[in-house]
């Protein structure tokens, strides 16, 4: 008993002290912080999932509407024309006469007003995963005429300054008239009516793929024009 007593004074004085015998359980008090942190740590994981993870838009029709909304006007096909045109002056009781022939190279946009878009000229069929949109027609835009490289005949024994502003102004509005109805025939409309498709095809694809949609079909017609079979 004096020499374990003794040892015990010993470890005393050195600063030793005896493991316990047996575990203590750590108390609630010890295990709450823990508990809180990993709580914390779930809602910021869910919240940043929330934020940053894929998103379901669930409506292709919105999404669709969403991305016409950011472009009323859409510029689907340019045209590049050069009308030949004549006018003819005469002045001086017709004892002076002049005649101007040009060739004035002009571009023609073609666009689509989307302004008027709305979930009546969309239609989503959910078993085959295809969207029908229904365009409204395609709009000649004004000519763009390139006067800079525009190229003049003139014809009379003297043409004043009065007369040769004037052929030029009369030819100016010629052309003007002449690529409106170039820019209308058939063969320029169906060229800018398919490039609208392929636009608005386009245009659609990535907000659809992004809401999930990856394999939808968009099917683009034009008012008048039957529905894809």
């Amino acid at each position: 008993m004096d020499e374990d007593r003794l040892i015990s004074e010993r470890r005393r004085d050195t600063g030793l002290v005896q493991p316990p015998r047996r575990d203590t359980p750590l108390s609630p008090l010890n295990i709450l912080p823990w508990a809180l942190l990993g709580a914390a740590l779930a809602l910021a994981a869910f919240f940043a999932w929330r934020a940053y993870g894929p998103q379901d838009y669930g409506d292709p029709l919105a999404t669709s509407l969403i991305a016409f909304e950011k472009q009323n006007q859409l510029t689907v096909f340019s045209a590049q024309l050069a009308p030949v045109v004549s006018s003819q002056d005469s002045r001086y009781l017709g004892l002076v006469e002049s005649r101007q022939v040009a060739i004035i190279p002009a571009r023609v946009d073609y666009r689509l007003d989307l302004s008027g878009m709305d979930a009546s000229r969309l239609e989503w069929d959910e078993a085959s995963q295809t969207l029908d949109v229904t365009l409204p027609p395609v709009e000649v835009g004004r000519p763009n005429l390139d006067e800079g490289r525009a190229q003049y005949l003139r014809e009379g024994i003297w043409i004043s300054r009065d007369a040769q502003d004037q052929l030029t102004r009369d030819n100016t509005r010629l052309a003007e008239e002449q690529a409106v109805e170039q820019a209308a025939n058939p063969v320029l409309m169906e060229l800018a009516r398919s490039a609208a498709r392929d636009a608005i095809r386009q245009n659609l694809a990535i907000p659809l793929s992004v809401a999930g949609f990856a394999n939808v079909t968009v099917n683009v017609r034009f008012d008048g024009e039957p529905a894809a079979p």
